[in-house]
């Protein structure tokens, strides 16, 4: 490299490595700002809110979740089953799938500015098989735009 190329690629570089830092604070400020909408984001599972008035339509959005069902879980839910009774072991795990896809669903939202989901649905799967079995969880909707927001 020639002494003028090598200087100009040194200026380049040194200006490069001055702009990250400014770069990370925006990455971190989107980041921060997209998690703040995700909280406010509105999660519904009807198809027409009366009280919403949907500006626009962004898309169907979804989360997918697999929980593994340990052996003690396993274990547990089959006597429930043999003798009656709930299992709140297998009860947590659903509580815990249910929430973990609401929260990924919200954010797959908020990536999309929108600023609810309507029509949120829940469909829950086991996965069974080689003596284990898991819990698949998908969360779906569509995100919208509503009137009167920025």
């Amino acid at each position: 490299m020639c002494p003028s190329c090598a200087a100009e690629a040194e200026t380049r570089r040194k200006a490069l490595l001055a702009a990250l830092p400014d770069r990370k604070v925006q990455e971190d400020l989107a980041l921060k700002e997209r998690s703040e909408r995700s909280k406010r984001l509105i999660l519904t599972t009807e198809t027409s809110a009366h009280d919403l008035v949907i500006a626009e339509r962004l898309g169907v959005v979804a989360a997918e979740c697999v929980f593994g069902m340990h052996l003690f879980k396993d274990l547990f839910a089959e006597m429930r089953d043999l003798f009656g009774g709930r299992s709140e072991a297998v009860q947590n795990t659903l509580k815990d799938a249910r929430k973990v896809a609401l929260e990924e669903l919200r954010s797959e939202a908020a990536e999309l500015g929108a600023d609810a989901v309507i029509g949120v649905d829940l469909d829950y799967s086991e996965i069974s098989g080689g003596g284990k079995s898991m819990l698949f969880l998908v969360a779906s909707g569509t995100a919208v735009k509503l009137k009167g927001t920025t």
